[in-house]
């Protein structure tokens, strides 16, 4: 059939397609703009590179270490921080995109030396071993409980009303399945965000 590819032509083509890929960005493209973001309570004006990621703005520019870089392609929620109070994986989105948003890491958790009350229930109920994972999962269970309140459902509770809290070991267990703990200190964790929920 006439708009059959041949083989030939279909090496041709995607020679030339990888050859464009290969070649380098226009500087038109690459120059990033000025955007203001708050982050942990302060507010910075920054000139941001549009493919840098939440992710690396946070640990490489602004030295902010807790969050972590783990799988690096939004499966193990080691990055999660919250944003405008809602959970984010931050290696899956472009610092660009958060151009007057509010930006809270692990370290924006506490209030001097007051630990936030999630991390002091990880603390008490020995919610973690290596720690690897444990600032995705604190702020995860923070904003979490957040959502929980707010009457946002979960797999395990298609209907919940806002403020039913404490929520049930299924359903804390349901809403933390983005944030992998490879040491498997999950009942602890549950125990940490059971807690929590409970005292409030």
């Amino acid at each position: 059939m006439a708009d059959e590819l041949t083989r030939r032509e279909f090496i041709e083509t995607t020679a030339l397609t990888s050859t464009f890929a290969l070649l380098p960005m226009p500087a038109w493209a690459l120059q990033g703009g000025h955007y203001a973001l708050t982050i942990n309570g302060e507010r910075h004006e920054l000139s941001l590179d549009p493919r840098v990621t939440l992710l690396d703005l946070l640990r490489e520019r602004m030295q902010l270490m807790g969050t972590k870089k783990g799988c690096d392609h939004g499966q193990c929620g080691a990055c999660t921080v919250i944003v405008n109070g809602r959970r984010e994986l931050s290696c899956l989105s472009l610092a660009i995109a958060h151009d007057g948003d509010k930006i809270t890491t692990i370290e924006g958790l506490a209030q001097g030396e007051d630990l936030h009350p999630m991390q002091a229930a990880f603390l008490e109920k020995d919610g973690f071993q290596c720690g690897y994972c444990t600032p995705g999962q604190i702020c995860s269970a923070v904003a979490m409980l957040e959502e929980a309140r707010n009457g946002v459902p979960s797999a395990v509770t298609k209907r919940r009303a806002a403020g039913a809290i404490p929520l049930s070991d299924d359903e804390i267990r349901e809403r933390m399945s983005g944030n992998i703990c490879r040491c498997g200190a999950y009942p602890n964790i549950v125990a940490a965000v059971r807690s929590v929920a409970a005292a409030q």
